[in-house]
């Protein structure tokens, strides 16, 4: 009996026509311009870019296999990374290299937290984009294939004519071309994050290798972080060396958090999934000459329905870790920068940028639909420093051995209770306390007897 070839099993069920069909249509012979997707998709217009995402796409086609290819991704934000990029001069280093020399000694007088075990590094933005990728791509996966399983859903639902054979048996391509475009849209995002982030730690997650590289600081953006600031860059790059290493050593101490934290993002962003109705719609609609429409979609977020109550409740979790952690580590870089004049104008210019986000932070809310904002920091960083005034930075750290010890939102709101427990007293009982001890002792029989 005769073996069937790989083009009678291509053929069978017709993607190889839609393969052949789309083939031609990358190689410019429809009255689709190959630019006006890369509209849609999110990307900007730009004759480099636009052949790039063309060359993938065409590569996509001759993949076999299924997923996504984060391999892109991390291509593309490298190399919208090294577009801006200015190498660092020696001079820019080295004073950068004796201010996290400098921090780590300060540091040391601020917590009892041991400091890293792997020296610092200084990164270009290329090299941040490179090393930071792994935790973004892990972050949007979830996104990534929640798009892509849609999006064949929709096609195969709604084709019709000389296009349903075609779609039939074309999901597994489907989901190759899909899984390029947003691969590219996520390079997109860090390239233009690299451009911002001034350290690993900048986002409030933990997003470099937490054995190879503990810290990471960003030369050049360091420096943009001071312009404008009138203040010595010497300053800046000090405080942001702190800034950096307490984070990095908050996470290496506490080995526990990196785990705990990426679980509680990765388990919101499962429960993401894309408005079929609204991609329907946009199907029927779409005007391959005025592809806006589908692009404004894609870069609002408009495809991501609104969050869930079960995914409100993760959100609220999500962001009262974050708030503990960057709280802490505003509370430990003031105690360690006293000596820095300008110490407490450069931490409300951290704590503004944070709670403002930069466009590209705002991009990634809109892709993924998660925002890494923590909006009670400043509550937080109170309560660190009622606790750090209370009992002290031994016991002030301790509170991190665990996450069952860990303070939540109620000592957060009011921390009296946390700091009387920590101190080994007990917390001068409110109304709610005093009436809640009547009752109980009405019910146990204790009130006066009436004859």
């Amino acid at each position: 009996m005769a073996e069937n070839t790989p083009d009678e099993g291509e053929g069978d069920d017709g993607s190889e026509e839609f393969r052949e069909m789309l083939r031609e249509f990358l190689a410019g012979n429809t009255d689709l311009d190959p630019a006006k997707l890369a509209s849609a998709a999110g990307l900007p217009d730009d004759p480099e870019m636009v052949q790039r995402l063309i060359g993938q796409l065409q590569h996509a086609l001759q993949n076999s296999g299924d997923g996504i290819n984060w391999g892109l991704a991390t291509e593309q934000a490298r190399a919208l990374a090294g577009r801006s990029a200015v190498p660092s001069t020696p001079a820019e280093r080295t004073s950068l290299e004796q201010a996290l020399h400098v921090a780590a000694l300060w540091l040391d007088e601020a917590t009892d937290i041991s400091s890293l075990t792997t020296e610092p590094v200084l990164l270009t933005r290329a090299g941040w984009a490179d090393a930071t990728m792994p935790v973004w791509t892990q972050l949007a996966e979830p996104v990534a294939n929640s798009i892509a399983d849609a999006l064949t859903d929709v096609l195969e639902e709604h084709a019709a004519g000389e296009f349903e054979g075609m779609i039939g048996g074309a999901g597994k391509l489907m989901r190759n071309i899909g899984g390029t475009l947003f691969a590219m849209q996520l390079g997109q995002v860090v390239g233009q994050l690299a451009s911002e982030a001034v350290s690993g730690g900048d986002v409030g997650i933990p997003l470099l290798d937490g054995e190879t590289r503990q810290a990471a600081l960003v030369p050049q953006n360091v420096d943009a972080f001071g312009a404008g600031l009138d203040i010595p860059i010497d300053e800046i790059r000090l405080y942001l060396a702190v800034r950096e290493l307490a984070h990095a050593r908050l996470f290496r101490h506490a080995k526990w958090l990196r785990l705990h934290l990426l679980t509680q993002i990765t388990d919101f962003a499962r429960g993401i999934h894309i408005d079929t109705s609204r991609l329907e719609e946009l199907a029927a609609d779409f005007d391959p000459q005025n592809p806006e429409e589908l692009r404004a979609a894609v870069t609002s977020g408009a495809l991501i329905p609104p969050k869930s109550d079960d995914q409100l409740a993760a959100l609220a979790r999500l962001e009262t870790m974050l708030a503990l952690i960057e709280g802490w580590v505003d509370v430990v870089t003031a105690a360690a920068t006293t000596r820095l004049p300008h110490a407490v104008g450069i931490a409300e210019t951290v704590r503004r940028r944070r709670a403002a986000g930069g466009p590209a932070e705002s991009a990634f809310s809109t892709l993924v639909g998660l925002e890494l904002r923590p909006r009670r920091l400043r509550e937080a960083a109170a309560m660190w420093q009622a606790v750090h005034d209370a009992v002290g930075a031994e016991v002030r750290d301790d509170l991190w051995s665990h996450p069952d010890v860990v303070p939540g939102d109620a000592d957060i709101d009011d921390p009296t209770a946390l700091v009387a427990r920590l101190s080994g007293g007990a917390p001068e009982p409110d109304d709610v306390d005093r009436a809640l001890e009547d009752l109980l002792a009405d019910d146990s029989g204790d009130r006066p007897r009436e004859d």
